[in-house]
């Protein structure tokens, strides 16, 4: 067997990339796998429209951190994007998941969204005070500045996952561009009681890669684990950043800190994002 042939994505690699978008190209996978299979998703699961092929490879047993920086190292060459898939509370492997289109994706604005969880919540909260959301209080104040970064993104997410990886998760390879598009193109439901559709979400994610440096390490059935290479510092910075987090995962929040004054001070300076979702 030649050196292209070994290279070539083994297995049923190649099933989870679109064939009448890009096929699996000429891609290639120099790193050896555990032992695991292609997921689908279960057709007695709720779908919004049925996806042809699998929506992701996910081993059998947990993982070690090492292993998803060297996959992470090889996305532009084999298009998968590595997650650390933490299966304590619903097996993935059930597929109970519901994979949207990553080209709607596209669709979405991340500013738009925050504006309008932002309009929702001030309409209900109509007659309340605003102190758990100053200084914004009613008004929503925009998406925040980018920051300035500590360290190189993919670096960060190499070190996070290790952190991670210790907690036992499976490995997942999901076939996306970017870290973002994973909870779109995996049909992960782990907001659904905040937003129905997962691809505003991956949307917002874009432009935290694009502005603070973010990389999807982690899911679990309702939980999201980010790398953070430029975290806000000042604590004006991390307030603004704090009220995107809010209109992303409210239960963060009023479930957390339950101000935002309180919940900037936890993410200055940090360099992971959790998120979770009731």
């Amino acid at each position: 067997m030649d050196d292209v042939e070994v290279r070539r994505l083994p297995g049923e690699l190649p099933q989870l990339f679109d064939p009448s978008r890009d096929g699996d190209g000429e891609r290639t996978l120099s790193v050896p796998l555990p032992e695991g299979d292609v997921v689908w998703p279960d057709p007695g699961y709720p779908q919004r429209r049925p996806l042809l092929r699998p929506a992701f490879w996910l081993s059998d047993e947990p993982v070690h951190g090492e292993l998803w920086g060297r996959l992470r190292a090889e996305h532009a060459r084999s298009g998968l994007w590595p997650l650390l898939m933490d299966e304590t509370d619903q097996p993935w492997a059930s597929g109970q998941i519901a994979p949207e289109p990553v080209a709607e994706i596209e669709n979405y604005v991340p500013q738009a969204f925050m504006s309008e969880v932002w309009s929702d919540w001030a309409e209900l909260a109509a007659d309340e005070d605003h102190d758990d959301l100053a200084p914004y209080g009613r008004h929503c104040p925009g998406l925040a500045a980018p920051g300035v970064p500590v360290d190189d993104p993919d670096a960060m997410a190499d070190r996070y996952a290790r952190v991670l990886a210790g907690r036992g998760m499976s490995l997942g390879l999901v076939a996306v561009d970017r870290g973002a598009d994973t909870l779109t193109a995996a049909g992960w439901q782990g907001a659904l009681n905040h937003n129905e559709w997962t691809a505003p979400l991956s949307a917002v994610l874009r432009g935290w890669e694009d502005r603070f440096g973010a990389r999807v390490v982690a899911l679990g059935f309702n939980t999201l684990e980010l790398s953070v290479a430029a975290p806000p510092i000042t604590t004006r910075h991390a307030a603004h950043v704090a009220a995107e987090h809010w209109t992303f995962c409210p239960d963060i929040l009023f479930q957390g800190p339950g101000t935002l004054a309180g919940y900037a001070e936890e993410i200055r300076g940090k360099t992971n994002w959790s998120f979770w979702w009731d």
